[in-house]
C-alpha cells in the first residue's frame, strides 16, 4: 500500500504508474483481470458469474486511472437501468476502491457527494457521475451530459442486462469528438459488467456472436477471484448440486437457457404504479441479510398481476430496512405478508406501524402459489430490477436419476420470487377478513 507524506499530485500519479501500481495488483488485484484493465477497445463487455469480482475490480480500475495525470481530461459516466440502485452499488463499489488504494488520505485526494451523487478527484479534476435509463426522460438527461473539465470518455453499464440495446445506443452515441487535442493518451470505452442470464440476451447477439476488433470480452468466474470466502463457496457448491442449470450461469458464468424455468407468462413495460389504479394491492417481504431482504409491492387488475416496486436490501438489519422503506413511502397501512419462519422480524414490522402478518404455509403452499401465479399475467415493472433477473432463471429441480424436472423450485437466489408468492396470498386464498384494524 502506499503511505506518502501528504497527498500531492505526485501521489495520484503514483498510485496508478510504475512500481506503486505493482504493489497494488499483487495486494487486491485479481490476475485475471489484468487484459481487461489493459485493452483500449470501444468495447469492454465482461460477462461473469456471481462473485467473480468484476464489479470490484472495474471500480477499482476507473479509480486507479480516473487518479492519473496521464488520464487528465477523462470523466466517467456510471449507469444503472434505474438511477437509485447506484448508491447501494456502483457508488459504494467506487467508493470502497478509493479508500481501499489512498487509505488515509483518500479525503484529500477524492470528493464524495451523495446528493446529487458525484465523486471528483481533486488532484486531476477527472470526475464520476451516476445515471439510470428507467424511461425517456432519464435517457433524454443523458444526452444532455457536459463537464467543465474534460470530456465524457468512459462509460461503465453494471448490471448491463438491465438495459435495453436501445438503451446502449443512446449511451454509445454520447462517446465522441476528437480526443487528440485535449489529451492524446485519452481513449473512448464502454464498460459492460453482467451476470450471462439467457442465450436469447441481445448482448450475446451482439458482442459475443461474432468477433469483431472494437469489442473486448472478457469471462470470469468466483473461482478466479482469490477473495472469495469459505461460505460463499459451500453456497455455490449447494446451487450446483441443487441446481445444476442455475449454477452453470451463476457459478459459472455460462449464457444460460430457457429449459425448465418456472415463469415464462411476465412482461416488462412500463405502466402507471398509483394504487387508485388498482382493484388491490398488497406488500410481500423475504427476510434476509447475507442474502438480500426483498420487499415487493404487487397489484391485482382484472385478474392479471403487475409487481410495481420493489426494494432490495444487503447486509441490513431490520431496523434499517423499516427505516428505508419509510424514506421510501411503503404505505404503512396494506397488508404486507412475510416470511412465517420470521417472527421476531414480523413483530418489529408491526410495532413500526405496517400491517405486517405471517404468510400462511399449508402443505403444498410453495406448488399452489406457483401454481396461482402461472394461471395469470404478470406485468413487471422495469425499476423491478431483482425481479427480473430471478424470473429469467428460477427453475425447477432436476431429478438426478431422470434429468427429468420435478414439482419443486430451486431454493437458491430466490428472495424476490419468495416474496412475490407471499404477496399473492389474500387474492389466492380468497380470505376475507383483513388483518388490519
Amino acid at each position: 500500500m502506499i503511505a506518502p507524506e501528504r497527498p500531492t499530485a505526485a501521489i495520484s500519479t503514483a498510485a496508478a504508474r510504475g512500481a506503486e501500481r505493482e504493489v497494488l495488483a499483487a495486494s487486491f488485484f485479481n490476475a485475471v483481470f489484468t487484459p481487461a484493465n489493459r485493452t483500449k477497445a470501444r468495447y469492454r463487455v465482461m460477462k461473469g458469474s456471481a462473485g467473480s469480482g468484476k464489479s470490484v475490480n472495474v471500480a477499482q480500475d476507473f479509480i486507479l486511472k480516473l487518479s492519473d495525470e496521464r488520464f487528465r481530461g477523462a470523466n466517467l459516466l456510471v449507469v444503472r437501468k434505474v438511477d437509485a440502485s447506484n448508491r447501494d452499488s456502483t457508488f459504494a463499489e467506487l467508493q470502497n476502491a478509493a479508500y481501499r488504494i489512498f487509505g488515509p488520505w483518500t479525503d484529500d485526494i477524492w470528493r464524495m457527494n451523495l446528493n446529487p451523487m458525484f465523486m471528483e478527484n481533486v488532484l486531476t479534476k477527472n470526475r464520476i457521475i451516476f445515471r439510470g435509463m428507467n424511461g425517456k426522460s432519464q435517457r433524454e438527461k443523458v444526452k444532455s451530459i457536459t463537464f467543465s473539465h474534460g470530456k465524457l470518455v468512459w462509460i461503465w453499464v453494471e448490471e448491463a442486462t438491465e438495459l435495453t440495446a436501445g438503451d446502449i445506443d443512446v449511451l454509445d452515441d454520447r462517446l465522441r469528438g476528437d480526443l487528440a487535442a485535449l489529451n492524446p493518451n485519452l481513449f473512448y470505452q464502454m464498460t459492460l459488467t453482467f451476470n450471462p442470464v439467457s442465450a436469447a440476451h441481445w448482448i450475446k447477439k451482439r458482442y459475443f456472436d461474432v468477433e469483431k476488433p472494437e469489442v473486448f470480452c472478457h469471462h470470469s468466474t468466483y473461482l478466479d477471484n482469490r477473495f472469495i470466502d469459505a461460505a460463499y463457496h459451500a453456497r455455490m457448491l449447494r446451487r450446483k448440486a441443487e441446481d445444476p442449470d442455475g449454477y452453470r450461469v451463476y457459478g459459472l458464468g455460462d449464457w444460460g437457457e430457457s429449459g425448465g424455468v418456472v415463469l415464462k407468462n411476465f412482461r416488462v413495460h412500463e405502466f402507471c404504479t398509483d394504487a387508485e389504479r388498482f382493484d388491490a394491492v398488497y406488500l410481500g417481504q423475504d427476510f434476509g441479510f447475507n442474502h438480500p431482504n426483498v420487499l415487493l409491492e404487487v397489484g391485482f387488475r382484472d385478474g392479471e398481476i403487475y409487481i410495481c416496486r420493489e426494494m432490495v436490501c444487503r447486509e441490513m438489519d431490520t431496523g434499517e430496512i423499516i427505516k428505508e422503506a419509510e424514506r421510501r413511502g411503503f404505505a404503512k397501512r396494506m397488508e404486507m405478508f412475510c416470511d412465517a419462519a420470521e417472527p421476531d422480524r414480523i413483530k418489529m414490522w408491526k410495532d413500526a406501524g405496517y400491517g405486517a402478518v405471517a404468510a400462511k404455509k399449508e402443505a403444498g403452499s410453495v406448488k399452489a402459489q406457483i401454481d396461482f401465479l402461472q394461471g395469470r399475467k404478470i406485468h413487471v415493472h422495469p425499476a423491478c430490477v431483482q425481479v427480473q433477473k430471478e424470473m429469467a432463471q428460477w427453475r425447477w429441480k432436476k431429478d438426478a436419476a431422470t434429468g427429468g424436472y420435478l414439482d419443486e423450485p430451486v431454493e437458491v437466489f430466490d428472495d424476490a420470487m419468495a416474496a412475490l408468492r407471499y404477496a399473492v396470498q389474500r387474492q389466492r386464498l380468497g380470505m376475507q377478513v383483513s388483518v388490519l384494524k
